[in-house]
């Protein structure tokens, strides 16, 4: 179990222990480099990275990342973004955003920095990009691998080339281009829990420049959490993919490759339960006492009889177990994403290519919740937000010899349009009276963010093992929001919109805020610089350093006016990283990835409660220190892929929130933060006349960790958690059958969870894993 108060020279120790082990482990390519020259034909395959904005060798950038095929995606069973943290080290890729309903929302950490609010009003700490396009909002970042080329994951700050809200780093997915022959591939899959997938992908050459590819998917599966209210199953997937890219070269020298994409997603809400109830709180006492629990007293301390009887908000009533859900409330989960982009290529001569690329997306979504997971109205929330944005980029890439380097100029907006409804048990009078309480307070927020920037970065080859590196950029943001907030009583009154609304700058009565907009700007200069040293074929060494800033901005969430009737806003953070890596490759079947870094990590944006309201704040400053260990060993038909992460974290100073009922101590943990990490994947090919059969098996380690800023152990992961997952694949010419098992051991803990148990909500609410499941599939190339 996680101790909450880790002693200094435990964490100094782990630390020591991990460079120790990067250390040894560096020697063991070197030590097989004999051994390997007679070993059978390698099978590695090589990769090939786009972190520098140029194509190139996975083995020749100077940056920390973990970078993976089509093909070994496959091989080690991951089938979404959220299973991406079973295979990379130091990420963690999270789904269920526990503040919007959503299923989609994603929270992704890379070595401790990220961001687990999915609302619009706050940006996530890692960038995600499809193909080369940031995506702006977390949610619709939890997607399926349906038609996807190759995911990059850049570890550390990428506030030089990729700038926006990259702090913790970046995650880029390539979808697969038209090819030059007409074929496609079909695939069909049936596993446990009802699944039912399909995917269908066609290229269609038309003459010797221009080529297109459609591709279309399916995935419905029933939800491995019961609802007792309705039977509803909760959890479940229901989505529906469409892609199509066109790629025209109409000259030698020039090519333009269009793109479109479209998910709709149509599901039951988040798979969580209840986890407990704090009955000494305003609104779990007021909701039992206007319910008529036997024994029940207002106002507190109110100490619930531990009875079992639906009228009391206690713990023998509710506490169902890890797969069943006593809510009443609306569960929905609903997404439609799509967007089109123009990546325009022009090499103007040998050492100079103009790049553009322009996008465009809109995002709609809403997530319904019950958030004290039980049949009484302690709090619900019911969430919808439709939103777009446009992005354009160009770059200037020069490749003259010795000197490589790009300068480019981006910009971005995007304007959003939230509405936020939030049933809740309301204090006195109504209490009073014996009536059951209620109240709903109605958010609505329109967003707009502005962003720009210029940046360059230049290599020089100094000889034909030393290069230079250095980079920087210049990034505005202007974030605006305008507000209206307003409150009914009772529960059951009618909606209806005060007049004042119309009047901007005018509270006028039942509003919480100011309708008018407000807007705060912001800049910064990121630089990053790296010298690496190419020892000889095999090894490369280097040392970087970098820096990441995320903007500030406005806290969307109210249920009682803030002083003054403003928002509730808060400032930029930044992260200062250094890094020293190594990076090895023997015989073409031994490749060694190593690294150790130290971050800076200032002004933090974390979450706390402020009431019952859980807004962001600039929560002080925080050391992470960590490093990260990757290996492929492929020797013929054997392969071996495995990696380790270490991370620890401490807090350097801490920032005094007034009011919030939730704070970070000196020996807390960020969120999304466990101490050690790793995986290991075996797999091996056998010849059997035409076809070959590889039995796999894939173990992930994760060590606990906690879910918010507060170290709420009610809802953190507790415990390590060993997951196996074993898979036959059998190929025969052009078909494919694959068959496996996901947890195999059938491992239960908790993956999500959200904590008010110390505010007057007094709820907690947690997601667990989903159960041992298996799953078939069939492939076929034409």
């Amino acid at each position: 179990m996680m101790e909450p108060n880790r002693p200094e020279s435990r964490r100094q120790a782990g630390f020591a222990a991990t460079l120790f082990a990067l250390s040894t482990v560096s020697a063991i390519p070197a030590a097989a480099t004999g051994a390997e020259a007679g070993a059978s034909a390698a099978s590695l395959e090589e990769i090939i990275v786009t972190a520098r904005r140029r194509e190139e060798s996975l083995q020749d950038t100077p940056i920390a990342i973990s970078a993976f095929s089509a093909a070994a995606l496959e091989r080690q069973q991951i089938v979404s973004t959220e299973d991406l943290d079973q295979i990379a080290p130091n990420l963690q890729f999270a789904s269920y955003g526990p503040l919007t309903g959503n299923n989609s929302a994603a929270q992704i950490y890379i070595r401790g920095i990220g961001q687990s609010d999915g609302s619009s009003g706050v940006d996530p700490g890692v960038g995600l990009y499809i193909d080369e396009v940031y995506m702006g909002r977390s949610v619709g970042g939890v997607m399926d691998f349906r038609d996807i080329a190759n995911v990059q994951i850049l570890r550390g700050p990428q506030g030089t080339l990729f700038g926006r809200n990259t702090i913790g780093g970046a995650v880029l997915l390539t979808t697969t281009l038209p090819g030059n022959e007409f074929g496609g591939t079909a695939r069909v899959g049936i596993g446990d829990d009802n699944l039912r997938e399909g995917f269908l992908a066609v290229d269609v050459p038309m003459g010797d420049t221009l080529a297109a590819r459609i591709s279309a998917g399916a995935r419905q599966r029933d939800g491995y959490v019961t609802r007792v209210f309705d039977g509803m199953d909760l959890g479940d997937e229901d989505s529906y993919t469409l892609q199509s890219s066109l790629r025209w070269l109409p000259t030698d020298t020039v090519t333009l490759t269009l793109r479109g994409d479209y998910t709709k997603e149509d599901e039951n809400g988040s798979p969580f339960v209840f986890e407990t109830i704090n009955g000494r709180q305003a609104f779990p006492a007021a909701i039992s006492r206007g319910s008529g629990c036997p024994g029940a007293t207002f106002p507190p301390p109110f100490v619930p009889p531990n009875v079992v009887d639906t009228r009391c908000a206690n713990d023998a009533t509710w506490r169902l177990g890890e797969y069943t859900n006593g809510g009443s409330a609306p569960a929905e989960s609903q997404l439609e994403n799509w967007g089109l982009s123009a990546v325009l290529n022009w090499q103007i001569s040998d050492a100079l290519t103009l790049k553009s690329i322009s996008a465009y997306r809109e995002l709609s979504w809403s997530g319904s919740r019950d958030a004290d997971n039980t049949g009484l109205l302690v709090l619900h929330t019911d969430y919808a937000s439709d939103g777009d944005q446009w992005s354009q980029e160009l770059q200037a890439l020069v490749d003259a010899g010795p000197v490589k380097g790009v300068v480019g100029l981006f910009y971005f907006e995007e304007s959003i349009d939230d509405f936020l409804q939030v049933p809740f048990a309301a204090p006195p009078p109504l209490v009073a009276s014996g009536a059951i309480p209620g109240s709903r307070d109605y958010q609505r927020a329109f967003i707009n963010n502005d962003n720009w920037a210029l940046f360059t970065q230049w290599s020089y080859d100094i000889t034909d093992a030393l290069s230079l590196t250095a980079g920087v950029r210049y990034t505005e943001e202007t974030k605006g929001i305008e507000i209206i907030s307003f409150t009914t009583t009772p529960l059951t009154a009618p909606t209806v919109i005060p007049t004042t609304l119309n009047t901007p700058g005018v509270a006028g009565p039942g509003l919480n805020i100011i309708p008018e907009p407000f807007e705060n700007k912001y800049e910064s200069t990121t630089g990053s610089a790296s010298i690496e040293y190419r020892w000889n074929d095999a090894v490369m060494t280097y040392f970087s350093w970098s820096q990441g800033f995320k903007s500030g901005g406005f806290n969307q969430r109210y249920n009682l006016a803030p002083p003054g009737n403003l928002p509730v806003a808060f400032d930029e953070e930044t992260a200062e990283t250094f890094e020293l890596g190594f990076k090895s490759e023997f015989g073409g079947s031994v490749r060694l990835n190593a690294a150790i870094f130290s971050t800076d990590y200032d002004d933090m944006q974390l979450t706390y409660r402020l009431g019952i309201v859980p807004l962001l704040f600039n929560a002080g400053k925080s050391s992470i220190e960590g490093g990260e260990i990757e290996l492929t060993y492929a020797p013929g038909r054997l392969i071996i892929e495995g990696s380790v992460g270490y991370l620890d974290n401490k807090f350097d100073e801490i920032a005094v929130v007034p009011g919030t009922s939730q704070t970070v101590g000196p020996n807390n943990r960020l969120p999304f933060t466990p101490e050690w990490q790793g995986s290991l994947g075996i797999g091996y090919d056998f010849e059997i006349g035409n076809a070959t059969l590889t039995p796999r098996v894939n173990v992930s380690y994760t060590d606990s960790q906690y879910f918010d800023a507060a170290n709420s152990v009610e809802v953190a992961q507790l415990e390590d958690v060993t997951l196996l997952n074993a898979m036959l694949t059998l190929e025969l010419n052009a078909w494919k059958i694959r068959g496996g098992v996901n947890n195999v051991t059938d491992e239960t803990y908790r993956v999500a969870g959200n904590s008010s148990y110390s505010t007057s909500a007094g709820y907690a609410e947690v997601i667990y894993s989903r159960p041992r499941n298996w799953f078939l599939s069939a492939s076929f190339d034409f």
